[in-house]
């Protein structure tokens, strides 16, 4: 089985593909493929937030004492602030601004990859450390859509 490391970056790395999903529908001008590309999008982030929130950084708190602070509490406030920019952009996209979407989805691209870097580098090695002999039973927590 993976590591918490293998499967959250390939986690990333499917969201990051769903964007440019997003990206192209926008560019080509068809605004259905638009909403349905970020509508998977955004359910993708949207679950990959909850595990981490609600199972992973539980438990990395827990096993380190870091409950509140640390970096976890850091990666709690930028899913906020990202999902501050998605709820903006899914308006634009409600209200047919695709071009304002793509302007916010600079601003976005910029959070995770910034969040990304942090979580990638730091952040899951640590769990990788911390919780190795439980990541098969927190996998099995993996929300499906």
């Amino acid at each position: 089985m993976a590591t918490t490391s293998d499967f959250m970056t390939d986690d990333h790395q499917a969201c990051d593909a769903l964007w440019a999903a997003v990206e192209n529908g926008a560019d080509a001008g068809d605004a259905a493929a638009t909403r349905s590309a970020f509508a998977a999008f955004e359910r993708a982030m949207q679950r990959h937030f909850e595990f981490e929130e609600q199972t992973l950084f539980v438990a990395l708190d827990n096993a380190t004492g870091m409950h509140g602070m640390g970096p976890t509490a850091v990666m709690r406030r930028e899913h906020a602030q990202i999902r501050s920019v998605l709820h903006t952009m899914a308006g634009l996209l409600a209200g047919g601004d695709a071009q304002g979407l793509l302007e916010h989805g600079d601003t976005l691209l910029m959070l995770i990859q910034q969040h990304n870097l942090k979580e990638e580098h730091m952040l899951y090695p640590m769990a990788d450390a911390h919780l190795a002999g439980q990541w098969p039973g927190l996998r099995e927590q993996w929300p499906e859509v």
